[in-house]
């Protein structure tokens, strides 16, 4: 029986792990597939007060700080939830195993939005991508897409932009609205940069040549060799039951949760999306699970 377990291993669930860990909790992270989340594919991070490197880098820091206090960390992702009747928690892993906690703490984080388009799905992993970092060195010295407006889309679009010949963004509307000031300039010095505005893809299909044509609701038509998407994320939430109230982009809404059940980071509603929230929300949520664990002592 653990006293707290952690679901996700981003900037929210590293952060609980810490503050856990140093109250002397008996605390495991379930860090899923992968370590770090979304913060782990940023290959430049800019606006988390006092650090300069990468994403994973950051990631890792926090790891070991949270490991040096006795947290520990485990390769697998809940599968479902269920309260027992003293009030601690069962929680069915993806590798078979099932583990016990009074305590848990959700930050499972969010997933990019998949483009809903026609080839889309078909060459996702063959010129379809969600990860510029990951995938971008495939693509050096030759014509992408970015599809979306925001932050993240602008971001990538820089990235690529370093290795491959030209950049695509291709945007709905008529402007970067969501995105900030700063990568809004950024991207207009970028001489390799073009934005396509007011138009959206309609399709996706492969050429003779190994390359992509992909059409847009203007009758138009582009070649290029990659098209890296940026529209937004959904929850991760799939494990939870269906009495757990979540919000209109499926995060959850904190006041839904039952006693000993804390949440934080992407995977919370009413937050900016940002690492620095991420990390204020997972201070909060292992506060309040050890405030929780000492009051039943």
């Amino acid at each position: 029986m653990y006293d707290v377990i952690i679901l996700g291993s981003g900037p929210a669930g590293l952060t609980a792990a810490i503050y856990c860990g140093r109250a002397n909790k008996n605390t495991l992270v379930l860090a899923g597939n992968s370590l770090g989340g979304q913060t782990g594919e940023i290959a430049k991070l800019e606006n988390y007060p006092g650090w300069q490197g990468s994403g994973m880098e950051l990631i890792q820091f926090m790891k070991k700080q949270a490991e040096s206090f006795g947290s520990k960390i485990k390769f697998t992702a809940a599968q479902n939830i269920t309260t027992k009747e003293d009030g601690s928690f069962s929680v069915v892993c993806d590798n078979g195993e099932i583990l016990e906690s009074k305590t848990l703490i959700l930050s499972t984080g969010a997933s990019a939005r998949k483009l809903e388009i026609d080839g889309a799905k078909e060459l996702f992993g063959k010129g379809v991508s969600y990860c510029a970092t990951c995938d971008g060195f495939f693509y050096s010295g030759k014509d992408v897409i970015v599809i979306g407006g925001g932050n993240s889309a602008l971001n990538d679009a820089l990235y690529l932009a370093d290795l491959a010949k030209t950049v695509k963004i291709v945007y709905r509307k008529s402007e970067f609205t969501r995105a900030e000031a700063i990568l809004r300039e950024r991207v207009a010095s970028k001489e390799n940069i073009e934005c396509v505005y007011n138009t959206e893809l309609q399709s996706i299909k492969p050429t003779s040549e190994d390359r992509l044509i992909a059409t847009t609701t203007k009758d138009e038509s582009i070649i290029c060799d990659g098209v890296f998407v940026a529209i937004g994320h959904e929850a991760n939430t799939d494990y939870l039951s269906e009495d757990i109230k979540r919000d209109e982009m499926g995060r959850i809404i904190k006041e839904s949760l039952p006693e000993g059940m804390f949440v934080a980071g992407d995977v919370m509603s009413g937050i900016k999306m940002q690492i620095a929230t991420a990390v204020g929300t997972g201070c909060t949520a292992g506060m309040d699970a050890i405030a929780y664990l000492n009051s039943k002592e």
